[in-house]
Order: C-alpha cells, then structure tokens, then sequence
C-alpha cells in the first residue's frame, strides 16, 4: 500500500480558494489604485505660487512617484505570489511546505494565504 501524500481535503481546498480569489481581488483594487495615484499628473495648482515653494512641490511629487511605484511593484509581486497559491490549490498541492514537506497550519494559511513554508521552516532559515 503506497502512503498518500499529506494534504487539504477538497473541502478545505475550496475555503482557502475563496479566501484566495477574495484577497487577489482586493489586492488588485489596491494596485489599481496605487497605479491610479501614480500615474495622476494633475497639476496641483503651483504655477502662481512662489519658485521656491513650486520647486519643493516638485520634488515631493518625484519622491511621491517613487514611493507609488515601488507599493506597486510590490503589490504585483504579492497578486503574483496570490495567484501561484490559487494555482496550487487546483493542482492540490497547496498548504504544503516546500521545504519540510508537511502541511502548512491552516491559521498561518488563512493570514498568510500564499505562504509556502511552514513556521518550522522558516524558523530553520534563520
């Protein structure tokens, strides 16, 4: 009799799809967002102000633009992350820690969605 690899039941494999494809959601409207902020060229009214002031406006709008792009680069790492979890709830292999092998806690799962290594891995790590 060959041992069955330790994993979700289907059952569990649809909750965590849901809280998946709820947070991918979320997360995209977050993305949207921040892209929208990002890509705002309105002018903000400084073309009567004082040099010094509309100079100073400027670079913060640059700093502002940098922050913005990097939330975003850092919120399509996290869709991404999201959607390879999703892709391995389908395939059934989710909630499975790549590097001990054994199942993901399902509270750990269920905040941290598209994790792929248990506690006692991640603390091996370290």
């Amino acid at each position: 009799m060959v041992d069955e690899v330790a994993r979700y039941s289907d059952s569990d494999l649809a909750e965590f799809r849901e809280i998946i494809q709820n947070k991918i959601v979320k997360a995209q409207a977050d993305l949207d967002l921040i892209k929208s902020a990002y890509m705002n060229d309105l002018n903000n009214g400084t073309d009567d102000t004082s040099p010094t002031f509309k100079a100073f406006e400027e670079g913060s709008e640059i700093m502002s633009k940098e922050a913005n792009s990097q939330l975003a680069i850092r919120q399509e790492k996290f869709i991404r992350d999201l959607k390879s979890a999703l892709f391995r709830v389908e395939n059934k292999t989710y909630g499975v820690c790549r590097i001990t092998g054994k199942l993901i806690g399902k509270e750990r799962l269920k905040i941290v969605p598209h994790a792929t290594m248990s506690i006692e891995a991640k603390n091996l790590q370290r």
